[in-house]
């Protein structure tokens, strides 16, 4: 068994049956991405819509395509015919853009709506209040070609183990007062490799997962 078939094997077994695993695949190439296919993971996340969209055209179609990275509205429409999950929605703008496109190809693609959880000035997302505004919004209500169906969020990069934990348990709690409201939203996509194990106690059912499948990244 090859290491790739390996690590999605350990991974499956010790995540909770309700938890979905995305095997984060960026800069990795289709054979890699093939290995693991053939090992049963049929959910692939990506961060570059380019690089997605090549490999879409050179892999299974029954793979399910996750974008994890930040979008830029100009590119929405390259990966508007196949992308299933969007996790990054960081405002009403893409989400309209998204839409759009996703109504020119005849289909309604899946979004999840990126709160800030973390210290860092380099993660994207929103606040609790503005998500809470486009979930009401007269405009995301009319959309008919994109569904909200949870949140996604990203902790601080850090050792401190407790501040993570902080972060993920203030996640699920916007989460579950959210889905009073809103019972659609039923993902709630937290945790990286470096920090799954936190992510899955505090509730999340999405795992977004690469170094501890493929190896490390060269980004050369």
């Amino acid at each position: 068994m090859t290491s790739i078939a390996k690590n999605i094997k350990q991974l499956k077994e010790s995540l909770p049956q309700e938890v979905q695993l995305v095997a984060i695949s960026k800069t990795k190439p289709v054979t890699d991405i093939q290995k693991a296919y053939d090992a049963g993971q049929h959910i692939f996340g990506e961060n570059k819509i380019q690089e997605m969209t090549e490999k879409w055209e050179k892999l299974p179609k029954d793979i399910e395509w996750h974008m994890v990275g930040h979008v830029q509205s100009n590119k929405v429409k390259y990966m508007a015919a196949y992308v299933s999950l969007v996790h990054a929605v960081h405002k009403l703008k893409l989400l309209k853009e998204i839409n759009k496109r996703a109504k020119n190809e005849e289909r309604t693609i899946k979004c999840l709506l990126q709160i800030k959880i973390a210290k860092e000035d380099s993660k994207y997302g929103m606040t609790t209040e503005q998500a809470l505004e486009i979930l009401k919004s007269e405009t995301y209500q009319k959309m008919k070609n994109v569904q909200i169906v949870g949140l996604m969020g990203m902790a601080t990069f850090t050792e401190n183990e407790e501040q993570v934990n902080e972060e993920f348990a203030f996640l699920k709690t916007t989460f579950d007062k959210f889905s009073e409201t809103y019972p659609e939203l039923e993902i709630l996509s937290m945790g990286m490799s470096g920090d799954y194990q936190i992510a899955v106690k505090n509730g999340s059912n999405m795992v977004r997962i690469g170094s501890a499948i493929f190896g490390e990244r060269n980004y050369n």
